[in-house]
């Protein structure tokens, strides 16, 4: 199912289905997402609105012919995040969390970070997710269940760090750098922050 925004996130039918696109450029996946390939195609015919949607083992971008290289690039990101975390909506259970943590902690620390228990827990609203080295035990906020992938991955990696290193000194951050998406999640972490904090402006009254 295609997962359409845009400037003003107003919604529109894909073009593939409603005419041939201007231009299509294929190229490799965005730092921090998939790998599978990603191909963005323009038309003169989409004004504001953008579209994404998987077809076969790659992705489909849809965006205005207008559209800068830079403003390509930001919304293939935003469309890449947004398909991630539909995709991700299945909550995984304690178990699937302890075991993917076990799968990064091979993959990033040769297996060196072993928790005694990783689960999610819904006290957590100021920070991401917490260790207690003694204890061995991880927890993850459910504030993340729902966001993508690599972004519960890079807390988890996080966490599992502290397993080895208790604080944020330099030998911690060395560690993270072991995770290829250590910038990016942490970008798209400071933004829900950020959203979190703007002003809400009170709903418009109906006359």
């Amino acid at each position: 199912m295609p997962a359409d925004s845009s400037p003003g996130f107003t919604g529109e039918t894909p073009l593939h289905r409603a005419g041939s696109p201007q231009r299509t450029a294929t190229g490799p996946p965005s730092a921090g997402t998939a790998a599978s390939p990603v191909e963005v195609r323009r038309s003169a015919r989409r004004r504001r609105t953008v579209s994404a949607y998987r077809e076969g083992d790659r992705t489909v971008v849809l965006i205005p012919a207008r559209m800068s290289e830079a403003e390509e690039r930001r919304w293939v990101n935003v469309m890449l995040d947004k398909l991630a975390a539909q995709e991700s909506k299945r909550v995984l259970g304690d178990s699937e969390l302890a075991e993917r943590a076990s799968r990064l902690s091979e993959q990033f620390f040769d297996g060196r970070a072993r928790p005694s228990s990783v689960r999610w827990v819904t006290n957590q609203n100021t920070r991401w997710g917490s260790c207690t080295p003694s204890e061995g035990s991880i927890r993850l906020s459910h504030r993340l269940q729902g966001m993508p992938e690599y972004v519960v991955d890079y807390v988890l990696v996080h966490e599992l760090a502290h397993l080895l290193v208790p604080g944020h000194g330099p030998r911690f951050w060395r560690l993270l750098e072991a995770y290829p998406r250590t910038e990016r999640a942490r970008g798209y972490l400071e933004g829900v922050v950020a959203a979190e904090r703007l002003p809400h402006l009170p709903a418009a009254r109906e006359e």
